[in-house]
This record gives C-alpha cells, structure tokens and sequence, in this order.
C-alpha cells in the first residue's frame, strides 16, 4: 500500500514507537498516579517524560500545564467550552479551521449568545490585517489552525501572537497539521493555548493528543472525575494537570507517543518539513500534465505544508479515490475533510476534493506511481 493520508494519521509508524506501546502494556501496565506501588510509579515517570519532552519541543513555560488528551478535538473542545465566557462576548476564528472548531464554537454562539468572525483574506499577508480588522474590546478568544489540512497553507501564528500579546483575548492554536512538521514556540509565538493531535506529525499512536496552556490561563475543565488526587475532595480538584485529566489516562499511547517525539527531534524540522513540501511541490508540477485535475494552491506561492488538494470536476473525487484504493493500492481522501467553511469559501461543496497528504517515509518514485495512475484514471473517466 502507498500511503497518502498522513495529513489524517500518520502510516507507518517509527519502530519505536509500537515498542513502547507493547511496554507499557506488557512490562508496566498499571495506572499511573493511582497507586504508591512500583508498576504504578514506573508508568507515571513515563508520562511524567513525556510531559517533559512536549514542553520542551513547543517551548511551554510550565511542564504542569502539558495536558494530554484522547486527540486534536478534544483539545480544543477543552479551549473552547473551557474559557469563561460571558453572553456577547466575541471569538474571531478562520475559514479554514476544521469541524473540531467550528462545531464546538457554534454550540457556544447557541448556548451563550457569542458572537463569532470569520475570517478569510485574500492574500497570505492578509491574515494579520483580518485579525486586527476584527478585534474588538470584548474579544476573548483569537483562535486559528497553523495549517490547513485542504489548502496546505501555513497560517503566520508569529505574527497574530505578536498583534495580539498586549490584547486580553487568548490566542489559540490548532496545531494538528504542523507539530512535528514545523517549529512552534508557544513564547515567541505568543500562544496561550496550543493543541496537538499525538497520531499525526507527531508520529505517536491514534488515541492520544495534546494542550499546552499558558500559565496565566485558566480554565473549567470539560470532564471531572477521578484524578488520583484529593480522593476526598467532593469538588474537582484545581490542580494542575491533574484536575483536567480525570479518569485513567493511556499510557501505552502516550508511552508511544514520546518515542514519536523522539524521532521527530532525531530527524529534525527542516528535513521532515522540506522533505514534505518537497514532495508536494513535485506533485503540483507534474499535475499540470492531466488536464482533469485542478490543483488548489495556498495564498502564499512558493510555501506550503506536504497537503495537495485537487478539484476533479467533471469527474467525482469519490469515484477517483475508490480507483486508486481497489486498483493501485494507493490510500488517499476525498470529500469535504471536516472542514465544510473552506469548501463553501473555494465552491466546492458540491464535490469535494481528492487530498494528498505526505509524511516522512514517503518516496519520490511512490509520488510517480501516483501520477501514472491519475493519467490512467482521467483518461479512461474522459472517454
């Protein structure tokens, strides 16, 4: 199977990342921080590692306050129904976020009356300008994917951060597309909250994901339960991580998970990222050559995420992908991606896309068997 799906989840895995899962649950597979006993401390000082290496990576300013979480959605779902909103106050998100936005945040403008902007520039350069255009003073959250998983735009997070550090509104970033693609510092940034998907750039296991807050937010935790702490306690505890990680957390996963941040920072940034564009960029190129097919470019040329999204029309995205799937043993997506507002902002609702996504094991010659297999497909679809 060739695999072009990453920008889903990433396939395959590095070695030592099912390691560590088949560890966990074969040599230590007790719950962490709910027992004095030595299986239960050795899997608590393997998350404990783990929160360690994920502050470090995103330059979080408290190790505490790296929450794991089961993926990317509940992540935000924690940001977004976390933060202490009042009736009438404003959130400003993008076009392009994905549904674990976009859903969460219409609940919020149903159930407490928030008012929402969405933005969606022209041009790359005018992402800050739409920002500013839209904050208000009752701003309280600035939310924004760093990258788009239909366009593969990589949205300039430095510069929001930077318009909105002296601003009351919390900035927050859906960071599922480029952690473990592309540098992120939540203090040069200036992000308040930060979400990660653990199964994706990361390299770690499905089930697993990340928030890093700042230390001067604050938020409701959306599940409460058991922490392994303050057992007396009739109220949630208060502490951090515990009070927002209630119930068993996965340490095979997150156990994973570390050594997916491990590979990450072994193959470094600028060779997994360039290494992706790479491979997008030949695809765009050699695209051009079936007439079918419609590349969907990001606003800025000349950078872009390893995500390739393609309009088919006449022909149906669907069909195509099934083809490549029963046929040529090639996995990819097509359809609206969870993310319906770009599709309504590029038309093409109607039909969706057929997406390409890249990640680190990919080869050139997989991308030529691709493009083989398109020609073939376009031309007997065109007769």
């Amino acid at each position: 199977m060739i695999y072009f799906d990453h920008a889903a989840s990433s396939f395959p895995k590095p070695e030592a990342v099912s390691a560590a899962v088949a560890k966990a649950i074969n040599d230590f597979g007790a719950n962490p921080g709910r027992g004095g006993h030595k299986l239960s401390r050795q899997a608590g000082e393997v998350i404990d590692e783990a929160r360690k290496a994920l502050q470090t990576m995103f330059d979080a300013p408290k190790k505490e306050k790296v929450l794991f979480t089961n993926n990317a959605t509940y992540a935000l779902n924690q940001i977004i129904q976390g933060v202490p909103f009042a009736p009438g106050d404003h959130i400003i998100m993008t076009v392009y976020e994905h549904n674990s936005v976009s859903r969460p945040v219409q609940r919020l403008k149903k159930e407490k009356n928030i008012e929402v902007s969405v933005i969606a520039p022209d041009t790359h350069d005018g992402w800050v300008q739409e920002v500013k255009n839209h904050l208000r003073t009752d701003t309280r959250l600035v939310i924004v994917t760093h990258g788009s998983n239909v366009t593969g735009d990589i949205i300039p997070i430095r510069e929001i951060g930077q318009l909105l550090k002296d601003h009351p509104a919390w900035f927050a970033v859906d960071a599922a597309q480029t952690a473990g693609v592309l540098p992120i510092s939540m203090k040069e940034d200036h992000i308040d909250l930060l979400a990660c998907a653990g199964h994706k750039g990361l390299l770690g296991p499905q089930g697993t994901g990340a928030l890093l807050v700042s230390e001067q937010v604050s938020l409701t935790p959306i599940v409460t339960g058991g922490t392994g702490t303050n057992s007396e306690a009739i109220e949630q505890p208060e502490e951090w991580p515990y009070g927002y990680e209630s119930g068993t957390l996965n340490t095979p996963g997150i156990a994973g998970l570390l050594k997916g941040v491990e590979a990450v920072n072994e193959q470094g940034y600028e060779r997994i990222s360039s290494h992706e564009e790479g491979l997008a960029k030949y695809l765009v190129s050699e695209l051009k050559e079936i007439s079918a097919l419609e590349v969907i470019h990001p606003l800025q040329a000349g950078t872009r995420l390893g995500v390739v999204s393609v309009k088919t029309d006449p022909l149906n995205s669907h069909e195509i992908a099934m083809i490549l799937d029963e046929h040529y043993d090639i996995a990819c997506r097509a359809g609206l991606h969870c993310s319906p507002l770009v599709h309504d902002y590029l038309g093409t609702t109607e039909n969706g896309l057929l997406r390409f996504s890249f990640g680190l094991y990919n080869t050139m010659n997989e991308i030529d068997l691709l493009i083989t297999a398109l020609k073939e497909i376009s031309e007997h679809m065109m007769e």
